[in-house]
């Protein structure tokens, strides 16, 4: 579960458990999940899908080459809108510029890479990363652990 705490992810499986029947325990069991989520310094990863055909475009072309490191700018060229366009489209209608949106991107494919089996190395070219360094930063500020300990949780 992305952005959520360790004991949020616990309150979760807990509540959807079947030892939890009595209305009393699964009601503070809820709000302690809600009071946990909310006040987490892990924020989740969200990648918004864009509604502007050119914006649209450009998504097309880097979910089907996230390793794909050309600039906005060249990037406009092949979808038909400049540079300061797509910058404004990417802030107005996805609340972030086009950096973050291709980081968020990016870990995405990571995540199913990683769930795949691939290793952390191979995950990070794949996804766009030329410094493996900068990969497992990115990740671990954006997942909460490390890509090589969200392998072995997984395989747990």
């Amino acid at each position: 579960m992305l952005g959520v705490s360790g004991v949020a992810r616990e309150i979760l499986l807990a509540l959807t458990g079947s030892r939890f029947h009595r209305t009393t325990i699964r009601t503070r069991l809820r709000n302690l999940l809600v009071e946990e989520v909310s006040t987490s310094s892990e924020q989740p990863l969200h990648l918004p899908e864009p509604q502007d055909d050119r914006l649209r475009a450009l998504a097309r072309l880097l979910h089907d080459d996230p390793a794909n490191t050309v600039p906005l700018a060249a990037l406009g060229q092949a979808v038909g809108a400049s540079e300061r366009t797509l910058s404004r489209l990417f802030r107005n209608e996805l609340g972030m510029s086009f950096h973050q949106w291709r980081t968020q991107l990016r870990l995405h494919h990571a995540l199913i890479l990683l769930s795949d089996g691939h290793t952390v190395t191979t995950t990070a070219h794949a996804c766009g990363w030329s410094n493996l360094s900068t990969f497992i930063h990115a990740f671990t500020a954006a997942i909460g652990e490390t890509p090589g300990r969200y392998q072995q949780d997984l395989r747990q």
